[in-house]
């Protein structure tokens, strides 16, 4: 019943605001409105830089304006507006590897994985040694479902620099959601040696360790992860994972429920609730978690095998095999046991009628 936690990553983002030399008359004014907006910048000031970056752009609608003024928009979550200014910029200016960075940053956050492709692709045409555009690309394939791509963009990274934590510890998901797990053990516990204070890479490691049936290796790692990160609701996901995985499930809700208080929309951790409140016998709960992670994401092929079984235990057969043709249909099979009970209540369903 436990379903399968997509790893976190995190993606490399250029936070830094782009400075510009002096210039006579109004370009000069636009220079010194920048220099204070990024003064506000830095001090997490978004609307006051914004309101500086306004003011530059009146003087001189410049490439870097519009590109320190995205960085601010972006900052304080208005998507739309840092797009706008990040495609202001690339127009001006088609060689500022920094904007098409973080418009593609944007652009995978909204799930536009060809549009981040596209751009993170842009950053390597201009410095092929800017192990960003590497590392961010190769995330952006991953999550297309690319995944041998990604672990070359990823491989780049690490060639461009061995040290690089993040670049490991993402391949070393790519690595697992491959099916590879040996490798991705390597590749984390090579980035442990570099940060043993990478929470990430603890976490990426212990779902690999999870899946090769290392569980008490696996719940190690978690709890380092979470030591390490506490407020993190998805290590405390596949905490809750490992232990349903161990027959545990009382210990499995405590995990989840945490996770859930940390981020009500990680339909994952409702799914795995789901599964426990399912060992517990507790099918109404079940089914209510199941439907919830259903709500949440709608292609999470786990939660519709997982609501098949308690179709199936409340007597509705029809029900339950739509629900495993929705998990088939997303990539995922069905356990044997669910397929045999469906064909015996199947046959008593048809013999009674």
């Amino acid at each position: 019943m436990s379903s399968r936690r997509v790893l976190c990553a995190l993606p490399w983002l250029m936070l830094a605001a782009v400075t510009v030399s002096a210039q006579p008359s109004r370009a000069a004014s636009a220079t010194s409105y920048i220099e204070r907006g990024n003064e506000w910048l830095a001090k997490g000031e978004w609307d006051r830089a914004i309101a500086d970056y306004d003011l530059a752009i009146a003087f001189d609608a410049s490439a870097v304006a519009y590109y320190n003024r995205g960085l601010a928009l972006q900052s304080k979550s208005d998507l739309a507006g840092a797009l706008s200014d990040y495609d202001r910029a690339i127009a001006l200016n088609p060689r500022e590897a920094a904007a098409y960075l973080n418009r593609g940053a944007v652009r995978y956050g909204r799930g536009q994985f060809d549009a981040a492709i596209s751009d993170f692709s842009q950053v390597i045409e201009i410095n092929p040694r800017d192990i960003r555009g590497w590392t961010n690309r190769g995330l952006a394939r991953g999550d297309r479902g690319d995944l041998t791509t990604a672990i070359s963009d990823f491989s780049q990274a690490i060639k461009i620099d061995s040290r690089n934590v993040v670049a490991w510890t993402n391949r070393c998901a790519a690595r697992y959601r491959l099916g590879a797990l040996d490798e991705a053990i390597a590749d984390c516990s090579r980035a442990l040696k570099l940060e043993a204070r990478y929470a990430f890479a603890w976490n990426n490691r212990g779902l690999a360790r999870q899946w090769k049936g290392e569980l008490d290796g696996a719940l190690g790692d978690f709890d380092r992860a979470i030591e390490l990160d506490a407020g993190n609701a998805d290590f405390h996901a596949n905490r809750g994972g490992a232990w349903l995985l161990k027959g545990e499930p009382d210990r499995a809700l405590d995990d989840l429920n945490r996770a859930l208080a940390l981020n009500p929309k990680l339909a994952e951790a409702w799914n795995h609730r789901g599964a426990a409140w399912f060992a517990k016998s507790n099918f109404m709960g079940a089914m209510a978690d199941f439907e919830q992670a259903l709500k949440l994401n709608p292609r999470l092929a786990e939660a519709y095998g997982n609501r098949g079984l308690v179709w199936l235990l409340q007597g509705r057969p029809e029900e339950a095999e739509a629900d495993f043709a929705r998990c088939r249909a997303l990539g995922r099979a069905l356990k044997p046991e669910a397929e045999k009970l469906l064909r015996e209540m199947k046959g008593g369903v048809d013999r009674v009628r």
